[in-house]
């Protein structure tokens, strides 16, 4: 009875007052990302502002005497950084992590330089952030998935700058305006920018020459590396309709989703085409094409991503099929659409019998199974009831995995 009663009433589990994982997360480490970025590029316009700026900071006196105006560029040009290091972990790429662990204490370095008292709030929250980026490691797993041609184009690119400016400063003698490291890139990005300023100029037949060579050899680099990365961003988003516009997307209502495409999505189509809109969710650009100049709606994204779901609008559909060849696939589709519509009727196919009732759990109103279906059906023919609808197979075929089991055996 002691046992018992220590059992019942001491528990020696312990019920946190404040989940924190759920304020320690990986969104969380994405926001707090973003704000130093803002701080960072706020702090930066402070202190151009000022003219001439004169720091104080303990690492002050490291700064070479000169420099110091170079700072408050530093800052601006670092809040740049951060922000495209967040968007990077916003999509969990695992660069954009290892980049983050770089600038986080360059952003605090940078307070130690200028000392100011508007500058506290960006040293705190950049060493406050930084755990909590090493802490969320693990969820930063993605691959930047670079083809090889953006590779070589990046690398060119570096190559063609690394060309330019160490030209521009071997031969800085033979240049007006162009005196150091300074100003050898920044002649090398007027130049590769195509503005030219004009106020580093050649002097010489030989720097000329260079520059000519400087012309090609940057410039085109840097629209190879532009188009590159730009052209195949572009695309997928135009992409990421399919054969729909944003515009009719969001003219849909009371049509049908269909998650995926398998065997059974052309005998649908025949099915619905006539009654109702369809739109087809896939992440196959070869089967989004293929609907091309027919009625057919396909939205090119992943049926399992809420998001897309939405795109589909999702919340004034009629219903919702899932009946790939992949019960895996249909599960994630089915969790994510009664995550994005807790209202949606939504029906789907187990290739699997017994995966049926999976299916149920995670939101299917109503499970088929084909192979059931055929099963039975095979058994009413060959006791010469072949003419027996389907409608009256065992609820269809998908609703009790007991009673479906039997009717294969019987057959």
């Amino acid at each position: 009875m002691d046992a018992a009663l220590r059992e019942l009433f001491y528990r020696d589990d312990r019920v946190p007052f404040v989940y924190w994982r759920e304020f320690t997360g990986t969104s969380t480490t994405v926001l707090l990302v973003g704000a130093v970025a803002v701080l960072a590029f706020v702090t930066g316009l402070s202190h151009l502002s000022q003219g001439t700026p004169t720091f104080s900071g303990p690492l002050a006196p490291l700064v070479p005497v000169g420099a110091g105006v170079v700072v408050p560029f530093g800052g601006v040009l670092l809040a740049f950084v951060l922000s495209v290091l967040a968007v990077g972990l916003g999509r969990r790429v695992w660069i954009a992590w290892y980049g983050t662990i770089v600038a986080l204490p360059l952003a605090a370095l940078l307070v130690l330089v200028t000392a100011e008292p508007t500058d506290v709030l960006l040293f705190v929250l950049s060493l406050g952030t930084l755990p909590l980026v090493i802490r969320n490691r693990a969820a930063f797993d993605r691959s930047l998935d670079l083809s090889p041609f953006q590779i070589a184009a990046i690398v060119t690119f570096v190559a063609g700058q690394l060309y330019g400016t160490l030209g521009a400063y071997a031969l800085r003698t033979q240049y007006k305006g162009l005196e150091t490291w300074v100003d050898a890139f920044y002649y090398v990005i007027v130049t590769a920018t195509t503005v030219g300023y004009g106020d580093a100029t050649p002097a010489t037949q030989e720097a000329k020459l260079f520059t000519l060579s400087a012309i090609i050899v940057v410039t085109g680099t840097l629209a190879v590396a532009s188009g590159s990365l730009v052209v195949p961003a572009i695309e997928s988003r135009l992409a990421a309709f399919g054969t729909m516009t944003a515009s009719e997307l969001a003219l849909l209502e009371d049509h049908v989703l269909v998650l995926g495409y398998g065997d059974l999505t052309e005998p649908l189509l025949d099915e619905l085409e006539a009654t109702t809109d369809v739109v087809i969710i896939t992440p196959d650009s070869d089967t989004a094409s293929a609907f091309e100049g027919t009625d057919v709606n396909v939205l090119a994204a992943d049926p399992t991503d809420e998001s897309a779901l939405r795109d589909a609008r999702i919340e004034t559909a009629s219903g919702v099929v899932a009946a790939t060849d992949d019960d895996a696939q249909d599960t994630l589709a089915v969790l994510a659409a009664r995550q994005a519509n807790s209202e949606v009727r939504i029906v789907a196919a187990a290739s699997n019998h017994r995966h049926v009732g999976k299916l149920e759990s995670v939101g299917a109103d109503e499970v088929l199974s084909p192979s059931v279906i055929v099963g039975q059906r095979l058994s009413r023919s060959v006791r010469g009831d072949a003419d027996a609808s389907l409608d009256g197979v065992d609820e269809a075929g998908g609703n009790d995995a007991e009673d479906d089991d039997s009717d294969a055996s019987s057959s």
